[in-house]
């Protein structure tokens, strides 16, 4: 009785698949089987550092309005502006996990890029006051967030870059087999579509020319 459970097919069962799993593991990774993963987790750390300079920005913002509040006094408007494109900012969320979809991604770019506008209006009101330009609180702020917005340019290039290697992988060969065979659920991750000229960093005048004009 023993002897023929071992000779029966259920008994080699088991091992065969594994034989065949551990025969077939290496072809697949050498025919690409991990790019789509791969390029899949590059586009989420990828956004991943995208929401930490944009996390970065929010941050600087509230000293910078109290900042400029202590000295443009009249530009109320201005600043509250800011504040609401702050609040409104950071309200929304686009995780790793929700890149696949493109409304809500949407609704992050456009929020981030009126914060962008309100900050760029907010640096051209300094100009008006020249105890605040001179201001070194002010100066290492602007210095701050002209750093912040470099690196929040990067972030996004890099992961505009990601983003389009990943989504190639859905729809080119050979990858695209391994798309309709194992990754069914991987669907194209969104991507930022504003015009460059609206992707222009708040411009950020330290008053050189103007020491050096007078």
């Amino acid at each position: 009785m023993f002897a023929q459970r071992l000779s029966s097919p259920r008994a080699f069962r088991l091992p065969a698949i594994m034989t065949l799993f551990a025969i077939m593991l290496p072809m697949l990774a050498g025919c690409g089987y991990n790019t789509i993963p791969t390029a899949e987790e590059n586009a989420k750390a990828a956004w991943s550092e995208v929401l930490n300079q944009y996390q970065r920005r929010a941050d600087l913002i509230p000293n910078l309005v109290e900042t400029v509040k202590g000295y443009a006094t009249h530009e109320k408007d201005t600043l509250d502006a800011v504040v609401e494109a702050r609040a409104k900012a950071t309200q929304i969320t686009v995780t790793p996990e929700t890149l696949k979809d493109p409304e809500a991604f949407k609704k992050f770019q456009d929020a981030q890029s009126g914060l962008t506008s309100a900050l760029s209006r907010l640096i051209a009101v300094s100009e008006s006051y020249p105890d605040l330009k001179a201001n070194q609180n002010f100066l290492a702020l602007q210095a701050q967030l002209e750093g912040t917005e470099n690196r929040i340019a990067v972030a996004r290039r890099d992961y505009i870059q990601a983003v389009r290697d990943y989504n190639l992988t859905l729809k080119t060969f050979p990858s695209v087999l391994w798309a309709t065979l194992w990754f069914r659920s991987n669907q194209p991750f969104a991507n930022f579509t504003v015009d460059e000229d609206k992707m222009q960093v708040p411009k950020v005048d330290f008053g050189t020319s103007t020491k050096q004009g007078g």
